[in-house]
């Protein structure tokens, strides 16, 4: 046997690992786990004083600020709680503008003379911790040398416990400020936003006639795809390891042609890999829901249940990790690249996105009274305003450099942004704003209780599966999100262009009812005015064909092709208004962004040059030269011209990436973001395509990689 074979045949085995869950009686509650590792509202009720307990929930759940007084007595029932439960150390975790989350373990215990040591958490170390910032991205908000940075406790979203081995850590979700309080992380913008659009909601409720919401909150269900392929594949490829994705792999004969993966049957392995990750889940508080097998062979989706904006931006990060981590336990390796493998489906994040009041109304579902579906078109309407004018920052929060191998393809939302209404509601904003036509369906829709006023459909109808935005019967879903983004910034984006359309409305209502109109009629006469001005960003048909992105050209939609081209929308002047006028970002921060993005796209098509360059010089030009020996070595001259083309191909496509990894110094920003889009990427595109001619013709036990057969296909 082959040792490629042999590597198969060892991938391909799996026995449990020991460690499966058995067979619980889920009927009785000592057996649930959700949240066993959450000092969550059970919690702090017993261990807190009852002063200090209704404290915090009303800073949890009404929004109020912290009461400092309460500091101190809930670090000392946070610690007792970790101690308890085998924790020795804590941190304040944060989301630096990395994308992924940090930690800086510290200490319960402190020297106590004698050789003794005692445990001591005070609220002042629960409240603000001492990072290095220097070491983190800040796009020039810092000097170099200017390390000091803080986290804050964000009461909002509980701390929790990570269980190892030898014990667990406590974890405290904390937002990051530099030392002169500008904002260092996705967490500080996030929770602005959501005031921000609080306060423009809440204004409007009551310019609508809702005397009873005090507070309104935005939710997110994230709807999160990810392949798994074994270890063993993972680091036999230095693309994987260096980049996340494979740079090299000729198309298998078999992809997702026959549709046979969709919902198929779940492999053994994996179906425990995804129970063991799911019960992590349950003990972290995540709501998870959801999971099948995606398009892709070798791809699958876990959804939770909607959340606060916040805590599920939180969970989110916590369920990427969970996701990585329990893989190992099962000798998997999960990728949560957009693009990990050409030829086949990437990897996205549908962010299922919706408001609602803390008296229990979602504002953006039809209702039971003409009071409710008032609200609802109001609301509809300013998001369609909000997404039309900021239709290139949307695009904008979902640019990173595995996007670009997604966004336009017939596999994800196209870069031109556009709503998806479904035909029903589209209906009736159409007749609302002509005047003409009748929208009504009978069983389908709801009366509004007024002849002015059309019924609303029930159910928007069906769902686009193409569209980057769409309205799916009590939310919208952002499908444009990739697989390994996190969920903060464009939920900050959501919240702040959806703040500002939601007061403009309201300045035009308030008009409008001063003036002496009704509230029907007013509310009627400001969805005309709105939705005529911004239906050109509403498109109910197929978002990937050649003829739309004519007409959309045609509509002034912008389409914003790739990361360099969408990234400066983050500092277009609306955006900066926006932000500014609302305090979630100013143009300081935004601007620090913006420098951060580009930086970490050029960086990342940079290593991915100089990964593609070094695995094509020192494996595959290698093998190809091998194949060749060999030919000539059987005298199969027919055989030789074919592959010495092939082989100089490579070598001359060589010559092309490792001039253009020599880029010139003096460029930086989007210049040099520019120049690695249109050079180094391109030339790197060049020699992938050499390379894998030649890997369909290289015999199999010189090939030096995996293939995408293996890989995707052995489980």
């Amino acid at each position: 046997m082959t040792r490629i074979r042999q590597q198969n045949v060892t991938a391909a085995q799996w026995s449990s690992n020991g460690e499966s869950l058995g067979a619980l009686d889920l009927t009785l509650p000592e057996n649930e786990a959700f949240g066993e590792n959450v000092f969550d509202t059970d919690e702090q009720k017993e261990r807190l004083s009852e002063s200090a307990f209704n404290k915090l929930q009303a800073t949890l759940k009404g929004g109020e600020p912290l009461d400092p007084s309460l500091a101190d007595e809930v670090a000392k029932a946070m610690m007792e709680w970790a101690l308890e439960n085998g924790a020795t150390h804590y941190t304040h975790m944060f989301q630096p503008l990395t994308g992924s989350t940090a930690e800086k373990h510290d200490s319960f215990f402190e020297p106590a003379g004698e050789g003794k040591f005692l445990a001591g958490f005070s609220g002042k170390e629960l409240v603000q911790g001492e990072p290095d910032a220097s070491s983190f991205p800040t796009g020039g908000l810092r000097a170099t040398f200017e390390a000091r940075g803080y986290t804050a406790w964000d009461p909002t979203s509980p701390a929790f416990l990570l269980e190892n081995p030898n014990g667990s850590l406590l974890c405290i979700p904390t937002a990051f400020a530099s030392w002169s309080g500008e904002a260092l992380d996705g967490k500080i913008p996030l929770l602005r936003s959501m005031d921000a659009l609080s306060h423009a909601a809440i204004k409007a409720l009551r310019l609508l006639g809702d005397e009873e919401s005090q507070h309104v909150f935005t939710t997110v269900g994230p709807e999160q795809e990810y392949f798994l392929i074994d270890e063993q594949y993972f680091y036999e490829r230095p693309d994987l390891i260096s980049t996340g994705r494979t740079l090299f792999g000729a198309k298998p004969p078999k992809g997702h042609e026959l549709d046979d993966h969709y919902f198929g049957s779940i492999p053994e392995r994996v179906l425990a890999f995804m129970m063991d990750s799911e019960l992590e889940m349950r003990k972290l508080g995540i709501p998870v829901k959801t999971r099948h097998n995606e398009v892709a062979p070798a791809q699958y989706e876990i959804a939770p249940m909607f959340e606060n904006s916040n805590v599920g931006s939180d969970h989110q990060q916590l369920l990427m990790q969970t996701l990585e981590n329990v893989a190992r336990r099962y000798g998997l390796v999960c990728l949560l690249h957009e693009k990990p493998f050409a030829g086949v489906n990437g990897s996205g994040k549908h962010n299922n996105w919706s408001m609602g009041t803390d008296a229990g109304s979602n504002l953006l579902k039809p209702g039971d009274t003409p009071a409710d579906n008032i609200h609802f078109l109001f609301f509809c309407t300013a998001v369609i305003q909000a997404v039309n004018k900021h239709q290139g920052l949307l695009r904008a929060s979902v640019a990173n450099i595995g996007q670009d191998h997604r966004l336009g393809a017939n596999e994800a939302p196209p870069a031109i942004i556009s709503i998806f209404l479904g035909a029903e509601l589209e209906k009736v904003f159409e007749a609302i704003s002509t005047g003409e036509g009748d929208p009504n369906t009978p069983a389908s829709f709801l009366d509004l209780g007024s002849d002015v006023l059309p019924k609303l459909p029930l159910d928007g109808g069906d769902r686009n599966r193409t569209s980057p935005f769409a309205f799916t019967g009590n939310k919208f879903e952002f499908r444009a999100l990739g697989s390994s983004m996190s969920l903060a910034f464009p939920n900050t984006v959501l919240n702040t262009i959806a703040a500002e359309a939601i007061d403009e409305l309201a300045g035009k209502l308030e008009a409008k009812l001063e003036g002496g109109a009704g509230m029907p009629e007013a509310v009627m006469e400001i969805v005309k005015e709105s939705y005529l001005a911004n239906k050109e960003i509403c498109f109910g048909g197929d978002n990937y064909t050649d003829e739309w992105h004519a007409e959309a050209e045609q509509r002034g939609l912008k389409n914003l092709r790739t990361t360099p081209d969408a990234l400066p929308e983050v500092v277009a002047p609306d955006t900066i208004t926006a932000f500014e006028k609302y305090s979630v970002l100013n143009e300081r921060e935004l601007e620090s962004r913006y420098e951060v993005w580009l930086e970490q796209y050029s960086i990342r098509a940079n290593i991915e040059a100089e990964t593609a360059f070094a695995m094509a010089q020192t494996m595959i030009l290698p093998a190809g030269l091998r194949h060749l020996a060999l030919i000539s070595e059987a005298g199969v001259s027919s055989l030789e011209g074919e592959v010495r083309e092939l082989v100089d191909e490579l070598v001359s496509t060589l010559g092309e990436l490792k001039a253009a990894n020599a880029y010139p110094e003096d460029l930086e920003g989007l210049e040099l973001a520019i120049y690695t889009r249109d050079k180094q990427l391109e030339a790197m595109a060049k020699v992938r395509e050499a390379a894998d001619k030649l890997e369909k013709v290289v015999t199999d036990d010189l090939w030096p990689l995996p293939k995408y057969e293996e890989m995707l296909f052995i489980k």
